[in-house]
């Protein structure tokens, strides 16, 4: 996938696995005995158990770290797997980059004996919550309309699920779009914005005036005075989501 071919370089420093959101999926995943991970990136949030990673980016599958399950370049669309080739399968922050979200998920049920578990975002609730698109990212949170996948939607192709909010720690470690909702400064910081694909796709032309509407801010301390019941927060809930799909 071009797109990551060139978001993807940073991933390794920038794209973490939180211990605390690795605790939750794992959770979900329950007592299944072997997993596949789509969409795998990195390998970020794989647990022990996993048996094989597909992801379509060469560059993402060369910082995968040693010692990580045995991975395959293909896309979610045509898995080279076998029908019920695993107990579970995940898919964790990708389905939105899918170029046909219902070939995907029919392959994930295709290939999974018992259990889906996917990780994806409510557009709807992170538009009105999260304050960096609702304040000054508005164009970026437009383009991302277009690709955020409705969780009613998703869940009636996977033939049901339940879903779970997944909280974001004040202290995130996994740098993905929301993860610094109490540390403004961090969008600011080129390194952070290239392992975030809201920013990459929306492009610095688009992006630039709101980011310098922050900065201002944040100099002037509008920020802090607007946000300052955020910063007695621990985790905030803004549209993050597991669903849990048991076939």
């Amino acid at each position: 996938m071009a797109t990551y071919d060139t978001l993807g370089a940073t991933y390794a420093r920038t794209r973490r696995p939180d211990p605390r959101i690795a605790a939750q999926i794992h959770t979900a995943l329950g007592n299944t005995t072997d997993v596949i991970n789509v969409g795998a990136g990195t390998g970020s949030y794989e647990p022990p158990r996993t048996v094989l990673a597909v992801e379509p980016s060469q560059v993402m599958l060369t910082q995968r770290p040693p010692g990580s399950a045995p991975a395959v370049q293909a896309v979610a669309e045509r898995l080279p797997l076998r029908d019920d080739a695993a107990d579970a399968v995940m898919a964790l922050l990708t389905i939105h980059h899918w170029a046909d979200l219902t070939a995907g998920i029919t392959e994930l049920r295709r290939v999974a004996r018992r259990r889906i578990v996917v990780l994806t975002w409510d557009q709807d609730v992170f538009r009105e919550r999260f304050w960096l698109v609702r304040e000054y990212l508005p164009e970026a949170a437009a383009l991302d309309d277009a690709r955020a996948v409705p969780i009613d939607r998703l869940v009636e192709l996977l033939g049901g699920a339940r879903q779970e909010p997944v909280p974001v720690p004040h202290d995130c470690v996994d740098g993905f779009g929301a993860a610094y909702w109490r540390r403004p400064h961090a969008y600011l910081d080129p390194q952070v914005r290239a392992g975030i694909s809201m920013f990459t796709q929306a492009g610095d032309d688009l992006i630039a005036p709101g980011l310098n509407r922050l900065a201002h801010d944040l100099t002037t301390g509008r920020w802090r005075a607007r946000h300052a019941e955020l910063l007695a927060l621990d985790s905030v809930d803004v549209g993050y989501r597991l669903l849990v799909a048991d076939l």
